[in-house]
């Protein structure tokens, strides 16, 4: 599922299958380099690329590859496949609300920090797999074996509930709304365009608005995974993932990944530990190393030792890493540096860094330029290969069949279809076989909108006019299917996309004096769910082809999963919120960069550019058209040349939060390299375990770092780095007390 950055970002590069980069609501995924999968993601915006294909056969997400035979489906053959009601046991209900748990708190604390948030889909199946096995190894029961099936079940239930800790917008468009974030914003930060967090509203919320995305597109399952064949590589590639995991050779592969996994979550942890004795003020720790120099540290070049980032740079592509690299040398390091020298000429030079209508206006438009810039080339591009492909097999076939992108290579005439594969008949036979009834799809999406409709403006927003949210679902199907048609053909999700458009068309609509920036943004939320989810459940149901798991199983583990969600996500987000001093701040370790960024793209769709310092606007242009740019060469040029091509997604994220995190990736990305140079089916094999377990760990240690704040405990030990000058200072200073 997933996502570049805080909107999950879920690429597009050279060679195998699945990456992700996901970003502030998007997830940019890429394909690993030389035909190795390795699914990665740092968030951007909730736009989703990633590689064209993962065929049958192909190695498996995270270098766990799949032995290959002449069937997959012949392997397991002599085992018997579950009836749906016994593939969504308890016992992976109850693994999956631990892991949901766990994963949410990771992804919380990436959304509120840089929005980089990378593909846990392989970790959720990895520790799903180790979990029940010991489970099963414990209790011991005969008659209810861990099948394939009921992993498939654990690792979507647990997207689907960690999702929501993403597309619930705790780091972008829900808590946009807050005064916290008003109150950096350029203006509408009157009351009826304020919305402060409280737990029960929240869960309301989406309780209100995430399960319609499940009913969107049911009907068209067999359309979209047996006719129209479309690969989601995700999909695929954690398929491959679980099937090795279940193989006789499989599983013991599996128990070596987890077993590495294990030992590189509890090093991080205990890393995160160590930390935190030296933070006992702000600006101390390790985290605030100016390894660079304090001229760097200033112009937030550091390296901050977050394992969690050094494991985001292992999994993310490396034209990921060095695109954000990139990114903030040329912000940081050249654009911001010439823009402060116009102080007193370009804005008024007593005017703070933090003020939109100073510095801070550069940094926040310009990167919103470029996202909007990437992000509506990649939405036309998904666009047109959409109506293109259907165009085609429309003219070639006369009905749903196989698509020319899925190597269907033949001109002219359709030639006669060849005899399904053994695994085809088998998968199809299986996924057939548990029929999801339309009319309880179209049913469950009336009836749920209806509910919607009715609550939303009454009991949540007041704002919100009952036509305006009406109007979002008779729109949300045909985005859903083109989000989800798009994510089978290249693995990329446009949900942030359809967001920023719902909040300036929405926005728009209702204008200034009724309130325009909160409808903006709580129709985005209302978009976004539904689009996301509907694509989730598209791919978690191509995996469940893949591994037999019926499609009533998947749909009730993604019901389960989201309703999961709906609690954890926003209780994990009040703990953040509660426990740490200033989130939502520039000063604060969790500053919710897209929050702002959400609320500023509102004001723009209401208010337009008035507010914005002299040249800020040409600016803008100028890095929207280069994004496009640069968007079009990467398209256009040869496989060999494209790779070395940055991605301007990945490129918009230093712009405004600094490229600290950048140093950590790119470190992450030069560790890979070098492993791989020394021991390349080594790191293949294990690369993916290591970088899973680094974020986990240091994942997990948030959640009792956050309680220690809840119970006032503070760490005893400040730990800063002063400039010889300065320490010269302190030390006078300290001379005249004694």
């Amino acid at each position: 599922m997933m996502a570049f950055a805080h909107e999950q970002a879920r690429g597009d590069a050279a060679g195998g299958a699945t990456s992700s980069v996901v970003a502030d609501a998007s997830e940019l995924r890429q394909r690993g380099s030389k035909g190795h999968k390795k699914p990665g993601t740092v968030a951007e915006d909730d736009d989703k690329e990633s590689g064209r294909g993962a065929g049958a056969g192909a190695g498996a997400a995270g270098g766990c590859e799949v032995t290959v035979t002449d069937s997959i489906e012949r392997v397991f053959e002599a085992e018997p496949v579950p009836p749906w009601p016994q593939q969504v046991t308890p016992r992976a209900l109850v693994t999956s609300l631990f892991l949901a748990v766990l994963f949410s708190v990771i992804v919380m604390k990436l959304s509120l920090t840089t929005g980089i948030i990378p593909s846990l889909n392989v970790s959720a199946g990895l520790l799903g797999f180790f979990l029940l096995r010991v489970w099963t190894a414990a209790v011991k029961d005969p008659r209810r074996p861990f099948t394939r099936q009921e992993n498939t079940v654990v690792q979507t239930c647990v997207v689907s509930a960690y999702g929501i800790a993403f597309s619930g917008g705790f780091g972008s468009y829900l808590f946009g709304m807050s005064e916290t974030i008003a109150s950096q914003a350029a203006e509408e930060n009157n009351a009826g365009n304020v919305k402060e967090p409280r737990l029960a509203w929240m869960i309301g919320f989406l309780f209100l608005v995430s399960f319609v995305g499940l009913f969107a597109l049911v009907p068209l399952r067999k359309v979209m995974i047996i006719d129209y064949r479309l690969t989601y590589p995700s999909g695929t590639a954690t398929a491959h993932l679980i099937n090795g995991f279940h193989t006789p050779d499989g599983s013991e592969r599996a128990k070596s990944q987890v077993l590495t996994l294990i030992k590189s979550s509890v090093a991080s942890f205990f890393w995160g530990f160590f930390q935190w004795f030296y933070t006992a003020g702000d600006g101390c720790g390790f985290g605030q190393f100016p390894a660079l120099g304090l001229a760097a540290y200033q112009n937030r070049f550091y390296f901050d030792f977050s394992t969690t980032y050094v494991g985001a740079g292992m999994i993310c592509p490396h034209t990921v890493n060095v695109s954000v690299l990139l990114g903030g040398i040329l912000s940081w390091g050249l654009l911001w540096p010439l823009i402060a020298q116009k102080r007193g000429s370009w804005f008024d030079a007593k005017l703070p860094d933090s003020s939109l209508e100073g510095m801070q206006g550069y940094r926040v438009f310009i990167a919103i330029a470029i996202i909007l810039g990437d992000g509506l080339y990649k939405f036309a591009t998904v666009l047109l290969r959409t109506v293109a492909s259907i165009a085609a097999s429309t003219e070639k076939r006369k009905f749903f069949g196989a698509l020319p992108v899925n190597g269907d290579g033949s001109n002219g005439a359709a030639a006669p279809a060849p005899p399904p594969s053994f695994d085809d008949a088998r998968r199809t036979e299986f996924f057939t076989k548990d029929q999801i009834p339309v009319p309880v799809a179209i049913g469950g999406y009336v009836v749920i909108a209806a509910v919607s409709v009715a609550a939303v403006p009454r009991l949540i927003f007041p704002q919100l006019e009952w036509y305006h949210v009406l109007a979002v679902y008779l729109m949300a199907p045909v985005l859903a299917f083109c989000n989800a048609y798009g994510m089978g053909l290249t693995d990329w999700s446009l949900a942030s996309t359809y967001g920023k458009l719902a909040i300036f068309a929405f926005g728009a609509w209702a204008g200034k004096p009724h309130s325009g920036v909160l409808v903006g943004l709580a129709t985005c939320g209302i978009m976004m769910n539904i689009v996301s989810t509907a694509a989730d459940l598209m791919q978690d149901l191509k995996t469940g082809y893949m591994t037999l798991a019926s499609p009533r199983s998947m749909f009730v583990s993604q019901v389960v999963g989201t309703a999961m969600g709906c609690v954890v996500g926003p209780s994990v987000f009040w703990l953040f919120y509660r426990a740490f001093p200033g989130v939502g701040t520039h000063r604060s370790a969790y500053p919710a960069p897209y929050a702002l960024i959400y609320r500023n793209m509102a004001i723009l769709g209401v208010d337009g550019f008035s507010k914005l310092p002299d040249n800020c606007l040409t600016l803008c242009c100028v890095f929207f058209v280069g994004a496009i740019a640069v968007d079009m060469a990467r398209d256009m040029a040869p496989e060999k040349v494209a790779k070395f091509v940055p991605l301007p997604m990945a490129m918009a994220i230093p712009f405004y939060i600094g490229p600290y995190f950048a140093i950590d990736m790119f470190l992450g990305s030069v560790v890979l390299f070098a492993w791989e140079w020394v021991d390349k089916d080594q790191a293949n094999f294990f690369a993916y375990a290591v970088a899973s377990g680094l974020i986990c760990g240091d994942g997990v240690w948030s959640l009792p770092q956050a309680l220690l704040s809840l119970f006032n405990v503070k760490p005893p030990i400040c730990m800063k780095f002063l400039s010889r000058h300065m320490n010269d200072k302190v030390d006078d200073f300290i001379a005249t007390l004694s």
